[in-house]
């Protein structure tokens, strides 16, 4: 938590053990950390350097705490001064480039970027900055960047940016589609489904996208668009194929998915959602860890519940009933 002002994970464990303390020994604070004790030293000089602990002037070897109210509090308002010096910095630079570049060339209006670790950094990059909402077309071969692991994703959504996403069918199958998918519902994300997408691409609160320009096996590079009418025009390409995706919602999540105390149970509404994405029973029996007859038992209890014949049929008293809807917004 402390990482913020300079503190590594060892040098806070250091600090929380001398405030628990007051004033302690190396030896005691090794003991109680677990490490060596020139490890501890070392720790404890680096919050001296902070101002966060001092060598007592009665005992030699022995260290003392700094008030936390008092020396965090100081680091933090340094911290803030910083930061508020980098904005400024920043306002001051961007200034001066609106002043050069009034009418601003089209060559400034995309620029490519090429190399794996060069697109990827841009795409986080890109969410990093985005204030309001990111808008995602997502293929089942990603180039370059993907979305295991996506910190950048999780911080965005963290300071309240939504997210919109389209996935290809083909998503849903991959080792860990469905984790990824659990995921990114359980941070409030709105997730659609259709059969295929016509290219992967990111847009940051309608001023900035990113869209490959290389096939998947080339060397990985990237489109990065700024305000004009391309970028207008691929906003409009996102939001036709929204409109027509299906939404995903497992476990009656997010609105658009309800639960109703007469219908079908939360299991019921999981298979439901993956049967309409697409999904064969096998392959949902696996991805809900159920059994293959369990699957197609539940299937059947939903076509009495509706009176209805064939899963066709389902699927339509299924969005009648409002247990899957369709959002045209």
């Amino acid at each position: 938590m402390l990482g913020a002002i300079g503190l590594d994970e060892r040098q806070e464990s250091a600090y929380r053990a001398l405030v628990a303390y007051g004033a302690a020994e190396v030896t005691d604070l090794a003991h109680r950390l677990a490490l060596p004790e020139p490890d501890t030293e070392r720790a404890l000089k680096r919050l001296e350097q902070q101002g966060l602990a001092a060598q007592s002037s009665a005992r030699t070897g022995r260290w003392v705490a700094a008030p936390p109210g008092v020396a965090l509090g100081a680091l933090l308002t340094q911290q803030r001064h910083e930061l508020e010096q980098a904005e400024l910095a920043a306002a001051l630079l961007a200034e001066e480039y609106r002043a050069e570049a009034a009418e601003p060339a089209v060559h400034d209006l995309v620029e490519v970027v090429t190399g794996a670790r060069a697109v990827t950094h841009r795409f986080v990059q890109l969410q990093l900055g985005a204030v309001e909402e990111v808008c995602a077309l997502v293929t089942g071969n990603p180039i370059a960047m993907t979305g295991s692991d996506n910190e950048a994703e999780e911080k965005a959504s963290q300071r309240g940016v939504s997210y919109r996403v389209v996935i290809e069918r083909s998503v849903l199958s991959a080792p860990a589609g469905i984790t990824e998918l659990t995921a990114a519902l359980g941070r409030d994300e709105q997730v659609r489904v259709v059969d295929q997408v016509p290219t992967k691409l990111v847009v940051a609160d309608r001023t900035l996208a990113m869209v490959p320009l290389t096939s998947r096996g080339a060397d990985p590079a990237a489109l990065v668009v700024h305000g004009s009418g391309l970028l207008d025009s691929l906003m409009g390409l996102f939001e036709s194929v929204w409109r027509e995706a299906l939404p995903l919602r497992l476990g009656g999540r997010g609105g658009e998915v309800f639960e109703d105390a007469t219908g079908p149970d939360a299991t019921d509404l999981e298979i439901l959602s993956l049967l309409l994405a697409g999904m064969t029973d096998a392959s949902v029996a696996k991805q809900l860890d159920l059994g293959l007859r369990t699957v197609q038992r539940r299937v059947k209890g939903l076509m009495e519940m509706t009176g209805v014949s064939t899963r066709l049929q389902l699927g339509w008293h299924a969005y009648a009933r409002g247990w899957v809807a369709r959002d045209l917004r």
